[in-house]
């Protein structure tokens, strides 16, 4: 379905661990996962953007005693090889008022996309602007590829949680294959946040085919497994395989890490494997799920 964006098949950038060590806060943090298109009849994928502005990096404005505001302006585009926009948007992203800006707690503020594309080269981008800061902007551009043709079995990208994925009759863009997912702002696991949850789809299995699924954590430039888990999956007609797991992350150590999940036939032979980055923060405080504005 989806050809491999750089080495390995990951699309996820996290600007918090780019600029984990800068003075401010990353003004934008953009998770993206690509997934097939559930009609079947249509080719090419689907892009999920998750848009998330920490409350900490906006410039909080007095609007009336003991009331400050602040505001972002995000621009989405999603642009073709000629450069024309396959996908524009922009909208203004609203943290919750305080009464005192020397709280140290600023809620996240965070836009959700679910944008269907044809197969192709594509470059998504996004831009922020800190509304009362004047010269506050950061522009990402991050280099993609959807290819829906490939029919050998095929792991989508994977979706990091800050919660487990649960069951919902709903339809929203937080529902994918009929669970309910709460992102973790750029794969970030910090205070409290203990247990690292994830979602992903396996394509093109047989209904009823019994799949085995490996989950492993290493250290992002380690070779060795730190944590291991097992599960199941059950093919699904018609449809992606959805591929749900949760793994134990207390004892892990503030840093770097890469999560591993394999998808194996009943002879215990590989037919899929995909990887994302995590961070791990026990010393931070976790933001909010990444959630639609209100």
């Amino acid at each position: 379905m989806m050809r491999p964006l750089l080495s390995p098949l990951v699309l996820l950038l996290v600007l918090t661990s780019l600029m984990a060590r800068a003075a401010a806060p990353p003004l934008l943090v953009l998770d993206v996962a690509r997934f097939r298109n559930e009609d079947l009849a249509v080719q090419g994928g689907v892009l999920e953007v998750y848009a998330t502005v920490p409350g900490q990096a906006l410039t909080y404005k007095r609007r009336a005693p003991k009331i400050f505001q602040a505001a972002a302006t995000l621009t989405l585009e999603v642009l073709k090889p000629d450069g024309s926009a396959a996908y524009q948007e922009t909208i203004t992203l609203k943290p919750p008022v305080l009464s005192d800006t020397s709280i140290s707690l600023k809620n996240p503020v965070s836009f959700q996309k679910r944008i269907a594309l044809p197969d192709g080269n594509y470059v998504l981008r996004g831009q922020v602007r800190d509304q009362y800061r004047a010269g506050r902007v950061t522009v990402v551009d991050l280099p993609l590829v959807l290819d829906s043709k490939p029919k050998t079995p095929l792991l989508s990208d994977i979706v990091l949680l800050a919660r487990p994925a649960s069951k919902s009759l709903e339809q929203s863009n937080f529902i994918r294959n009929n669970f309910s997912l709460t992102r973790a702002p750029g794969g970030l696991y910090a205070r409290g946040a203990d247990r690292l949850f994830f979602y992903a789809e396996l394509y093109n299995v047989q209904a009823e085919q019994a799949v085995q699924l490996r989950y492993k954590v290493r250290a992002a430039a380690g070779t060795k497994d730190l944590l291991t888990a097992a599960g199941t999956s059950t093919g699904q007609a018609g449809r992606g395989t959805p591929v749900v797991g949760e793994l134990d992350i207390s004892k892990l150590p503030a840093g770097e890490y890469t999560l591993t999940v394999e998808a194996r036939d009943g002879k215990n032979k590989l037919i899929s494997a995909q990887t994302t980055r995590l961070r791990r923060n026990p010393a931070d405080y976790a933001p909010a799920g990444a959630a639609l504005p209100r």
